[in-house]
């Protein structure tokens, strides 16, 4: 089937047909590595991680490049005298790449620093001031604008009249000859510290915001590439600036324009006026890593998700619904003739949501629909049928990098604990194994029952007995 994906600027749903046959780029905006990482950005970050995944099980070579940004306002005035802002800059792109890895985000491809690509924005700020789309600040102060009036197309990624927009914030409006028009260079101020500025054509100074990212963009994708992606609150300015001065630059840049939706807390917007920020860490405190990537990628990327008390739960029940049949499936196919049946394919309805403009909750209620008839499966010996959606279960959560089996998700629990968990349960079960060999069966009862109140559950299999904690990785005979 064809991918399919919602276009922001065409504003519907467009087969996907990429500019080189077998080849993807997309472009992601990544950070602004001011502060902590909030749950938001690991939302947006794992967002083009399930897209980049899907395209490569549909045999696209994908090039993903995210870009740090680490120039930028706020940086600077958030550096202190025992801190520069290129540190403060570093320390905190450690402390959003440590939170991507936890959730099992895959590193992009290319991860540019927009320090790094310094000139080749100056290249193209000098093509629009040529075009005639962009004018250096009459005033002295070595800025340089993007000319709005000059670009007749200006407003159409967010569909809005220039006449109806707000002026631009970016910059000192008293260089402007509009006051919309929008910083491309911002010439060095004598408050702030001499390693922020570069020499360029127009005076000492520094890039804008949005120049950042046609720069990095074409740099390492080509001036023309398929998906550029982004959290919606970008859609403008950025990205609708984004747009225009590339085009205006002469590049055909972004083919398919894709966003993601953000994240409230308690039915509010995410915001530290509103001092309801959930941060990476805090969240990755609360819950095994792999439950946190179920709980984010579990909407559907476009919608907004809400957190709130008991989110977590829910998904820790529903991966641990997957890990117990994976793992019951796994104990009872291993070293019988099944295991040629356990073959890594998705089902179609699975293939046709991921196809669906990446309808993960559509393509997990398959996952769910699979762990339902293999535990059937099983319960009914027909191994043959079980070790078919063991493997079907296992390409899945491939697919969505949530399968609890995969090497980088071990070692998640409380081991000390579980240890001695195991150490207790074990020797009951032998307790119980002798009990019913010595068909006490009041006594064999008694502790299965104490081990169910327990919240231990108990599978009594041909191969001998086995337990876990309501399907958790925590099974033994």
């Amino acid at each position: 089937m064809t991918v399919r994906l919602y276009d922001s600027r065409a504003q519907e749903l467009l087969d996907f047909e990429p500019l080189e046959p077998g080849r993807v780029g997309i472009y992601v905006c990544g950070p602004t590595v001011q502060s902590s990482p909030h749950i938001g950005h690991l939302r947006s970050a794992l967002v083009y991680d399930l897209w980049r995944r899907w395209l490569t099980w549909r045999g696209f070579d994908v090039t993903l490049v995210r870009n740090v940004t680490d120039i930028d306002d706020k940086i600077l005035d958030n550096a202190t005298a025992g801190e520069e802002w290129w540190a403060l800059a570093y320390r905190y792109e450690l402390e959003f790449t440590a939170g991507y890895r936890a959730i099992g985000v895959l590193p992009p491809t290319y991860e540019p620093r927009a320090t790094a690509s310094v000139g080749q924005m100056q290249e193209i700020i000098q093509r629009l001031i040529d075009r005639g789309h962009a004018y250096p600040a009459e005033d002295g102060s070595g800025d340089v604008y993007f000319d709005v009036r000059s670009w007749p197309s200006y407003g159409e990624l967010t569909r809005q009249s220039l006449d109806d927009m707000a002026p631009a914030t970016d910059a000192d409006p008293r260089g402007k000859r509009d006051a919309r028009d929008f910083a491309l260079w911002k010439g060095h101020k004598a408050e702030e510290p001499e390693s922020a500025s570069w020499p360029s054509p127009w005076g000492a100074g520094r890039p804008g915001w949005h120049i950042e990212c046609s720069a990095m963009s074409s740099r390492y994708l080509g001036t023309s590439f398929d998906i550029h992606g982004g959290g919606l609150d970008l859609r403008f300015p950025h990205h609708e600036n984004e747009l225009a001065q590339s085009s205006a630059a002469g590049d055909g840049f972004a083919r398919y324009w894709v966003h993601n939706g953000l994240v409230n807390v308690n039915g509010q917007k995410m915001s530290k006026s509103l001092g309801n920020s959930l941060f990476a860490s805090d969240m990755l405190g609360m819950a095994r890593p792999l439950v946190v990537r179920y709980y984010l990628g579990s909407a559907h990327y476009r919608s907004t998700i809400d957190y709130h008390d008991g989110v977590l739960i829910e998904a820790e029940a529903a991966l641990e619904r997957i890990e117990g049949f994976l793992r019951r499936a796994e104990r009872r196919i291993s070293g019988t003739r099944f295991t040629s049946e356990v073959v890594l394919d998705v089902p179609d309805a699975f293939a046709e949501a991921m196809d669906d403009d990446l309808s993960v909750p559509q393509a997990l209620a398959v996952v769910h629909d699979t762990v339902r008839a293999g535990n059937a499966a099983l319960d009914g010996e027909d191994l043959a049928s079980a070790a078919r959606a063991n493997g079907a279960v296992l390409a899945m959560t491939d697919i969505l990098g949530i399968n609890p089996l995969a090497a980088e998700w071990q070692g998640q629990a409380n081991e000390p604990a579980v240890n001695a968990l195991g150490a207790l349960v074990t020797r009951l079960l032998d307790d119980r194994r002798i009990a019913r060999e010595s068909k006490d069966f009041a006594a064999a009862d008694r502790i299965r029952d104490e081990l169910t109140a327990a919240g231990i559950q108990i599978e009594d299999t041909p191969e001998g007995s086995h337990w876990s904690l309501a399907g958790s990785p925590t099974e033994q005979q």
